[in-house]
């Protein structure tokens, strides 16, 4: 019970709430993302925790329509990558793996959605192509991205058929 009221106390249920109402959003206005929304995204994700601290990653902005083509052909679902006005590409440096890749993309995603910004994220299954698009030099990879743009109103998120009850995915002590 205490632990209830110093969440309440604390606006935790708003953050809680916040993360779990997160969606991968589809559909963009075709407006660039600001300066200063994009500044903010990066700076979150720069402040993702990761394994030891050593922060093995960059992140790449692609904004030029060829380029977004050229990352959406390393992909098998990526029409939202053509369709937005920026990608962030997550890369491992060396050393780097795929764990804090994904911290770091959620953090992407809190962060935008947090200012407004809608997002999706993407696998690039070709990573090898990928990584040839956006000019990676050898040791670092790139498998995820995230699409970002402002909403439409389409875009608002729809009612699904929600989450697998906790006991069809949670075991206790064993599997």
């Amino acid at each position: 019970m205490a632990r209830l009221v110093w969440s309440s106390l604390c606006g935790m249920n708003d953050l809680y709430d916040f993360v779990v109402g997160l969606k991968a959003l589809r559909d963009y206005e075709p407006t660039p993302i600001s300066d200063e929304d994009m500044t903010a995204i990066l700076e979150a994700a720069r402040w993702t925790g990761s394994s030891k601290n050593l922060q093995n990653w960059s992140f790449v902005v692609v904004q030029e329509a060829q380029v977004k083509d050229r990352v959406a052909d390393c992909g098998d679902f990526t029409v939202p990558v053509r369709n937005a006005p920026a990608v962030i590409v997550v890369v491992e440096e060396p050393g780097g793996n795929v764990f804090d890749s994904g911290r770091a993309a959620q953090n992407i995603m809190l962060a935008a959605s947090a200012i407004g910004v809608a997002s999706c994220p993407i696998t690039l299954h070709r990573s090898d192509d990928a990584a040839a698009a956006i000019g990676l030099t050898e040791g670092r990879t790139c498998r995820y991205a995230v699409t970002l743009g402002y909403p439409t109103e389409a875009a608002a998120p729809k009612k699904k058929g929600g989450r697998k009850p906790l006991d069809e995915l949670v075991h206790w002590d064993r599997y």
